[in-house]
């Protein structure tokens, strides 16, 4: 399996897919690195030359911020938003949807099981 940005990619999907495992790359930036590095999308991983990957590996490293960059950055806004308290903060604090979705009838991710929802047992 091929290592690129430390994650190990398949190697029987096609290029474009396996690069998607990479935490920060989807289907659209996935094709724009191939497109830079002069790869066919469709080339399966094990397809491809040594030459091909490093390409691919150095074209993410220097251009997109992907895996621990990238999670580190995403906490750190989230943790600027609760310090400066502002609305999405706030709602990040108390576990609850931020952007606007109802919480009447569903979030039950965020709100966890319905408290009436543990049934006794038959005697």
């Amino acid at each position: 399996m091929p290592k690129i940005a430390g994650v190990d990619v398949p190697e029987n999907k096609p290029a474009e897919i396996a690069l998607t495992y990479i935490y920060g790359i989807g289907r659209t930036l996935a094709q724009k690195v191939l497109a830079k590095a002069g790869v066919d999308w469709f080339k399966k991983m094990k397809d491809l030359t040594e030459d091909e990957i490093n390409k691919i590996r150095q074209i993410i490293e220097k251009e997109c911020k992907v895996e621990g960059d990238l999670r580190k950055e995403v906490r750190q806004n989230i943790q600027r938003l609760i310090s400066i308290g502002c609305y999405r903060g706030l709602r990040h604090r108390m576990k609850l949807p931020v952007r606007g979705q109802r919480t009447r009838s569903n979030a039950r991710t965020w709100k966890g099981p319905r408290p009436g929802s543990l049934r006794r047992k038959k005697k």
